[in-house]
């Protein structure tokens, strides 16, 4: 393990940059098929950023499909934002499944239920969970005060705030914590990865974050060995397509289009010497 540790510390922005444009063209020439079980309000944008980047969305819920259908995906996105008593099954077989998943907690603190689906759903170890820093901070607390900072879906933490919390979670749950925000942290509990991209706007259109998560699941299907790296380059992927589409939008409903753009036209010239990851202290 210290090893390892050695190499990634080692990993300079350059290395980053060349392993972001191999998982991309690793997804387009794989097309892995990802599961995802995720909210009413995202369904379009996440399916849309998946066939953008070159995955195979399956937008399927139905716990009765799940013995069938799942086993053949090549990983599994959970998100909950429009948590439903009846979906919380289907979450749980598909992250049973036996295929690597990744968890979008949204606004984690909105209730007891929904902290509670999200508590369980850690149990069957993602292999990454993204969120913004007060959904990372509500999940490591996992207490009540949590929701007194709530405000919906949206952050009121930048991604700095959350980064102990982050650590901690990761290290509790083995999970890789990849905390969204003007830079996006990820982190395995001892190591911190920064990844800079994106622009502000990005926050101004619906389940953006959620759409970014379903990247990282694509990400993490042809890297399921090292999720950090996979999340790390999703993020950075996904922000890069954004800054692009902003040269050619007029506002969130034109930058949500022109994203989707630039993420399908991104190629090996600009990704490498535009996308911004480095190592943290």
């Amino acid at each position: 393990m210290a090893a390892a540790t050695s190499a990634v510390e080692e990993r300079s922005p350059e290395w980053w940059s060349r392993r972001a444009w191999s998982l991309l063209s690793a997804v387009r020439a794989r097309a892995p098929l990802v599961q995802c079980i995720t909210n009413l309000v995202s369904m379009d944008i996440a399916a849309n950023a998946l066939l953008a980047a070159g995955a195979s969305p399956a937008m399927v819920h139905s716990i009765r499909e799940i013995p069938d259908f799942t086993p053949r995906c090549d990983s599994v996105y959970v998100n909950v934002g429009t948590l439903a008593e009846d979906w919380l099954p289907s979450m749980r077989a598909a992250a049973s499944a036996g295929r690597p998943w990744v968890l979008d907690p949204v606004a984690a603190a909105a209730s007891g239920f929904r902290m509670e689906a999200c508590l369980s759903l850690l149990e069957l170890r993602p292999a990454v969970v993204r969120g913004n820093g007060s959904e990372i901070l509500a999940l490591a607390d996992s207490s009540a005060a949590a929701s007194s900072k709530f405000k919906g879906a949206d952050s009121s933490h930048d991604s700095a705030d959350a980064l102990e919390a982050a650590k901690a979670l990761a290290l509790t749950t083995g999970a890789i914590v990849a905390v969204s925000g003007a830079v996006d942290f990820i982190t395995d509990g001892k190591q911190v990865v920064g990844a800079s991209n994106g622009v502000p706007m990005m926050q101004k259109i619906t389940a953006t974050g959620c759409a970014v998560t379903a990247l990282i699941a694509a990400f993490v299907a042809v890297e399921p060995s090292d999720a950090l790296v996979a999340a790390a380059c999703a993020l950075a992927i996904f922000g890069l397509a954004g800054e692009i589409g902003m040269e050619s939008a007029k506002g969130p409903a034109s930058l949500r289009m022109h994203l989707i753009d630039a993420l399908y036209g991104l190629d090996e010239q600009t990704v490498t010497s535009r996308v911004n990851i480095s190592m943290r202290p």
